[in-house]
């Protein structure tokens, strides 16, 4: 099975770009389309945002059915769009049927560190992590990027797309952190939550820490994935994942989470494992 996940993932790397070299004789007739690019300008970032979407097979605008909406952070076609929408399409041929057949937005980067952090007064506990403070540049802008996520992006796509009322968001690393920030804080603007390896140190923990961390009744049915790699290579990585998990866990009738520990993966390689994990978690009846 995994031999064909790595077959359909590199297929689609392929046919995205069209860089494949032909074989002698052969006639290249055109381009094999994975998705399609809008633009968005958002008045709250001030800034053109460049979306890359993916449709279902049989996706028509003139149709009655709906689908559910997958938003991918770090979602650019050089980023984990074209891996993430492998794995979609994978999980909804016929032949498997594991999961709903969905939308994807990707949502391409402009400066990921200052959308996906939140605004923090020291940065001492940067240099703890092994990073120079001095080098990190712009940060802190979370709060604006979910305000665009809430006001803009889902807006658009409700109003150009064939949606359900089904949204999921998948965040790894520093996505994590927003998507976890997203979880605590307004935790309505998705009903499903893929975090793998979150950056949860951002802030000295204070995500986790905060007073008012955990103090939202989350009133609305959640499901929550949450992959962490292996512990050896951080263990404070692991440690933030497994406490969030613990936490979430204190809310059973609303929230179903699934703590996912993936010993044999780093940091780098988390998010593919964590994605097909999760989907086999959230989905475990198939549809």
């Amino acid at each position: 099975m995994i031999k064909n996940i790595l077959f359909l993932l590199t297929l689609s790397c392929i046919a995205l770009f069209s860089f494949a070299q032909l074989s002698p004789g052969a006639k290249s007739t055109g381009n094999f389309i994975l998705g399609k690019i809008d633009t968005l300008h958002s008045d709250i970032l001030s800034e053109k945002r460049v979306l890359n979407i993916y449709l279902p097979d049989g996706y028509s605008p003139d149709s009655a059915t709906r689908y559910p909406v997958i938003y991918l952070l770090d979602g650019g076609a050089r980023e984990d769009f074209i891996h993430v929408t492998g794995l979609v399409r994978y999980f909804t041929t016929p032949w498997i049927n594991q999961f709903p057949q969905s939308i994807v937005v990707g949502i391409e980067n402009v400066n990921r560190r200052r959308d996906f952090t939140f605004a923090t007064s020291n940065l001492d506990f940067v240099t703890r992590m092994g990073f120079d403070k001095n080098t990190i540049g712009s940060h802190g802008g979370s709060a604006k990027f979910i305000s665009f996520i809430e006001k803009e992006l889902q807006p658009f796509i409700q109003a150009n797309y064939k949606t359900s009322l089904s949204k999921t968001i998948i965040g790894e690393s520093l996505g994590g952190l927003l998507a976890t920030e997203i979880l605590l804080k307004q935790p309505s603007l998705f009903d499903t939550y893929i975090i793998i390896d979150p950056s949860l140190w951002w802030g000295a923990e204070s995500l986790l820490k905060g007073p008012a961390a955990f103090s939202n009744q989350f009133k609305r049915k959640l499901k929550v994935y949450i992959g962490a790699a292996n512990k050896a290579e951080s263990a404070v990585m692991y440690n933030d994942a497994l406490n969030l998990a613990q936490q979430l866990k204190k809310y059973p009738g609303t929230i179903t989470v699934h703590f996912d520990y993936m010993p044999k993966e780093t940091h780098a390689t988390a998010i593919h494992l964590g994605i097909y994990n999760a989907f086999r978690l959230l989905y475990p009846g198939g549809m």
